[in-house]
């Protein structure tokens, strides 16, 4: 895998588009810093910040890596039980009879990080179908569109990256 670092005008731009994708605001520097790998692997980019794989691009859409610890702490939350995780975990949307709980708001089309009930791991990126107060009306159906999760090809290119 080879990686390289991504001029400083492009990689200000990407931060800045992955901030709003993800509802951080841009003046919180503490957040993330420059500069910036970009590693491609497969269908993916990924982008390497502090040599932590942060975030990632795939078919044009933009969204943080399970591994991006920090950000994730910041994005809203659903908690699902644990007959869900194992749909989940081979890339099942989040259906609602399975949320347990939500935390934090969002709008149809913002990321949700889906933690499980028992040790409170996030379990994938996902994408919101619905906003917060119409998900939690829901009764039955799909509330969140899974983008990433444990197990599927960027975990497992991911994972191998660590050792």
């Amino acid at each position: 895998m080879e990686r390289r670092f991504i001029k400083e005008k492009e990689a200000r731009k990407l931060l800045l588009e992955f901030f709003e994708k993800i509802g951080i605001d841009p003046q919180d520097k503490r957040k993330l810093n420059l500069p910036i790998e970009l590693a491609n692997i497969d269908e993916y980019e990924i982008f390497f910040i502090n040599k932590k794989p942060i975030f990632a691009k795939s078919q044009n859409k933009l969204y943080p890596t399970l591994a991006s610890d920090g950000i994730l702490l910041d994005l809203p939350r659903v908690i699902v039980n644990m007959g869900a995780i194992p749909y989940l975990c081979n890339g099942a949307d989040v259906m609602a009879p399975g949320i347990v709980s939500f935390e934090g708001t969002f709008r149809k089309g913002d990321i949700v990080v889906v933690h499980d009930e028992q040790h409170q791991k996030p379990l994938a990126i996902t994408s919101a179908l619905y906003n917060v107060e119409e998900a939690k009306r829901l009764q039955h159906g799909k509330v969140l569109q899974n983008i990433h999760y444990v197990g599927d090809k960027l975990w497992n290119t991911l994972k191998q990256l660590k050792r």
